[in-house]
């Protein structure tokens, strides 16, 4: 394919925030064109004006930027384009491809009424559309009309979906689409049109919740005599447990993703796995993605959202994040829980001992915490691990430590292992309460690392408290 002739879209409404659907529908018309050394646009279709907020739009700008799926031209704004449309409008009209509808709601409901009483499928009867030898009625006077496309009357929609394979509809399944309200603003499905043909879209990759407006948009796309992109519709993801994606499967805002933890690269590795393959690669870098992304490989059944293997990923992309890329990112974390990691020990140390036991940017913000902020155990985890005889054994170790000149593991693991054998106690019987005395909780990393990162102060400090 020539590097000059792709040209991908991603044309987010926004009425909401930017989802895991979306973001997958971005991801591979980003790929594509990257694939293919295209471009790759970014269009808010903001023409519903009603449901459309900022806030909305800079919740998908964040989104995108968060993935990194930088766009090549945009973001393009319909609502700035309305007389674009209005002079496309102007042309169909002249040309009679388009007709002023003066038909009420109330005529309209009535029509469809009368339909369904007849068993029909209801669908706007044309009456309004001029044909030869056909005579109109008299506009009513003060009713502003609405535009509709003449749409044809016979034959077949037809295209070979990248995704789906063929697919036709038949133009008498069609009706007149209006393609501007009676106050004269465009209507999606118009204005979705002019924006690809201006555009030079050359392949449209959406959900398939689309499929139904596709032949309409093709009609519209040959009255004006344009050369059709090429179409993928894209399944639906289902949740965990087989049914629609919902909130709680993880239909949430892609900026839930951050907030929750999870790395960018970790995300696009996921998308990517969502309804595409490369023979049974797992862990990819986008790199790779890019170099290996078809649209022949995407299956057209549902993909599955499954957050255990989401979290799974995540962590084996946390384990080969650098350390001090993690060290920032729990600074950020605990400076919004109003903790000040300055001052406390070197965080790098700290993420490198946890950074291959946690799935989550929180949870290694937890327990970095730890290290920087005092501990304070629950009162029954107090009462299950410092017995008497824990709390002995624990003024020992104590001791030992303040005469130890060197606060390194191999010091620290003799002087556990003399307490141990003084008290005739076993590892699990010194190293416990001492987790719970140090950071308040019976498990941690391997105790003499631990012990090496908190620092001599903070360890005896916390010590005392409880011998």
């Amino acid at each position: 394919m020539s590097a000059t002739t792709v040209r991908t879209r991603f044309a987010p409404s926004p009425t909401g925030y930017l989802h895991i659907g979306g973001a997958r529908t971005a991801l591979f018309s980003w790929a594509y064109a990257r694939r293919h050394g295209g471009s790759f646009i970014l269009r808010i279709e903001d023409t519903d004006v009603e449901r459309s907020t900022p806030e909305a739009v800079q919740a998908i700008l964040d989104g995108m930027q968060w993935l990194g799926l930088e766009a090549d031209e945009g973001p393009f704004y319909q609502m700035r384009r309305m007389d674009r449309y209005k002079e496309v409008i102007g042309s169909l009209l002249a040309e009679g491809k388009a007709y002023h509808c003066y038909a009420s709601p109330e005529e309209l409901d009535h029509m469809r009424e009368a339909q369904r009483a007849r068993g029909e499928k209801p669908r706007y009867d044309g009456r309004w559309r001029p044909e030869p030898g056909k005579v109109l009625p008299e506009p009513p006077p003060g009713v502003q009309p609405v535009v509709r496309f003449r749409n044809p009357v016979d034959g077949i929609v037809a295209w070979d979906d990248l995704v789906k394979g063929r697919i036709e509809i038949a133009n008498t399944e069609l009706d007149d689409l209006i393609i501007a309200r009676a106050d004269g603003t465009p209507t999606y499905n118009f204005c979705v049109v002019v924006d690809d043909l201006d555009m030079r879209i050359t392949h449209v990759i959406r959900g398939d919740d689309h499929v139904n407006n596709t032949p309409r948009q093709i009609n519209i796309l040959s009255a004006l005599g344009a050369e059709l992109p090429r179409f993928a519709h894209l399944s639906m993801i289902l949740g965990d447990d087989g049914t629609k994606l919902s909130k709680r499967h993880g239909a949430v805002s892609v900026m839930q993703y951050h907030d929750d933890g999870y790395l960018p690269d970790a995300v696009i590795n996921y998308l990517a796995r969502l309804g595409w393959s490369h023979g049974d690669d797992e862990i990819f870098s986008r790199e790779q993605f890019v170099e290996w992304f078809d649209l022949d490989h995407i299956t057209p059944s549902a993909a599955q959202f499954n957050t255990e293997k989401l979290n799974w990923l995540n962590a084996q992309y946390l384990r080969k994040h650098p350390d001090d890329a993690l060290a920032a990112d729990a600074a950020k974390r605990l400076a919004q829980r109003g903790i000040d990691a300055e001052g406390g020990p070197a965080l790098e140390r700290i993420v490198a001992l946890y950074k291959e036991r946690v799935t989550n940017l929180n949870e290694l913000a937890d327990a970095v915490e730890l290290y920087v902020v005092a501990v304070h155990p629950a009162p029954e985890v107090l009462d299950q691990h410092l017995t008497e005889p824990a709390r002995a054994a624990l003024a020992s170790l104590a001791r030992r430590f303040e005469l130890l000149e060197a606060w390194e593991k191999t010091a620290l693991n003799q002087a556990i292992k003399d307490t141990m054998a003084e008290h005739g106690l076993k590892m699990p019987q010194v190293a416990i309460p001492l987790r719970v005395a140090t950071l308040g909780v019976p498990q941690t990393p391997a105790i003499d690392a631990v012990l090496e990162v908190l620092g001599r102060e903070r360890v005896l400090a916390r010590m005392k408290r409880y011998v």
